[in-house]
C-alpha cells in the first residue's frame, strides 16, 4: 500500500512542487490549502486538497495522525504549526519534515560580498554558528524540531537557498528573482542592493524535490537530519546584469541603496532575501545519495524575464 503523505503550503511553490514529485514516486499525497479554487488544480495533479490553515489545530493534528510522512512547507517562521504537529506525532515514530531556509546563516552586507561559508553541521554540539539575532527565531524552529527525535519522531530539516526553475505545482516561480525582474520591468532599470557583490548558494527546485525524496527514504533519522540543499552560488550583481540584458534595458545595472530597497521590497526581502550573503554547502546532503544536476540560475534568469514580457504582450 502506498505511504500516505500530507504536506502543507500544497499551492506554494515548494510544496507544490515536492507534492507533485511525490505522486510521480508512488506516494498519496494529501496538501493543505485555504482556497476551494485550488481544488481542481490540485486534483490534476493527483493531489488531494484539504482546505483549512495552520490556525487549525484539529485539523493538523487530525491529518498528521492519518499521515504515514508529514511534510511543513507552508512557512519557515511558523512555531505554533510545528508545535501542533510535533505534539501530534509525538511518540507515532513518524517522519516529520520542516522546511527551513538559508537566511539562517544571511547577514546584513548591502550588497558587500562576505567570506563565511556554512555546511550543514550547523547544528551540531560542537558548532559555534551564531545566527543574525532576527533569524534566531527560525533557527530555534530548526532546532526544536531536531530535538524532536528523543520524542520518537523522525525529525529532518531541509534548508534551501536560493531556489530557481519552473517549479512543477500550482505555483510555478519562486520570488527572489522574479522580485528583482518584476522590479526592473516595471522601473525599466535593472537594480541590485548596493554593489551587488553579494553571494548566494543556488539550487533549482527539481533538485531540491529529489533531496525531499531521499531524506524521506535513504535516513534511519534516529538523531535527527539537517540538510542544506545547493548546487553553485551566484552574485546578484550577476543576475541584475542578466535581468538588463533580457529585458533589453538601456543604462547601466544601478545600486539601489538598502534603504530605499526596504520601502518598495520590505525589510526582510531587501536585507536578508536580496542585500544579504547566504553561501552553504551541502555536505550531509550528499551522503544521502543526492546528486543535483542543475546549475543554470542565470539561463533560469533570463527564462523568467521573457515569460514576464510574453505575460505582458
Amino acid at each position: 500500500m502506498a505511504k500516505q503523505v500530507f504536506i502543507t503550503g500544497v499551492a506554494g511553490f515548494i510544496g507544490g512542487s515536492v507534492a507533485t514529485r511525490l505522486v510521480q514516486a508512488g506516494y498519496k499525497v494529501k496538501g493543505l490549502t485555504r482556497q476551494e479554487s485550488n481544488i481542481g488544480k490540485l486534483k490534476a495533479l493527483g493531489i488531494e486538497a484539504i482546505i483549512g490553515d495552520l490556525s487549525d489545530a484539529a485539523l493538523l493534528s487530525k491529518l498528521a495522525n492519518e499521515a504515514d510522512i508529514v511534510i511543513d512547507a507552508a512557512d519557515s517562521d511558523n512555531e505554533e504549526a510545528v508545535k501542533i504537529f510535533l505534539a501530534a506525532l509525538k511518540g507515532s515514530g513518524k517522519v516529520f519534515v520542516h522546511t527551513s531556509g538559508s537566511s539562517i546563516v544571511s547577514d546584513q552586507a548591502s550588497g558587500e560580498p562576505g567570506q563565511n561559508i556554512y555546511d550543514d553541521h550547523l547544528y551540531d554540539a560542537n558548532s559555534t554558528f551564531k545566527p543574525d539575532p532576527q533569524k534566531q527565531a527560525r533557527v530555534d524552529i530548526d532546532k526544536m524540531v531536531l530535538a524532536a527525535t528523543k520524542d520518537g519522531i523522525k525529525a529532518v530539516v531541509i534548508c534551501p537557498c536560493l531556489i530557481y526553475g519552473k517549479g512543477s505545482g500550482i505555483k510555478s516561480e519562486s520570488q527572489q528573482i522574479p522580485n528583482l525582474a518584476n522590479e526592473a520591468r516595471q522601473s525599466g532599470v535593472a537594480k541590485c542592493i548596493g554593489r551587488g557583490e553579494n553571494i548566494w548558494s543556488t539550487v533549482h527546485i527539481d533538485d531540491l524535490t529529489e533531496l525531499y525524496l531521499k531524506a524521506i527514504e535513504n535516513h534511519d533519522h534516529s538523531n535527527g537530519l539537517f540538510v542544506f540543499a545547493e548546487n553553485g552560488e551566484i552574485t546578484f550583481k550577476e543576475i541584475a546584469q542578466t535581468i538588463k540584458d533580457a529585458l533589453n534595458l538601456k543604462g547601466e545595472v544601478l545600486e539601489w541603496p538598502v534603504e530605499e530597497a526596504i520601502k518598495s521590497l520590505g525589510f526582510g526581502t531587501a536585507v536578508f532575501g536580496l542585500g544579504s550573503n547566504s553561501r552553504i554547502r551541502g555536505i550531509v546532503s550528499r551522503t544521502l545519495g543526492w546528486q543535483p544536476t542543475r546549475n543554470n540560475v542565470l539561463e533560469d534568469a533570463r527564462r523568467t524575464c521573457e515569460a514576464l514580457v510574453a505575460a505582458a504582450t
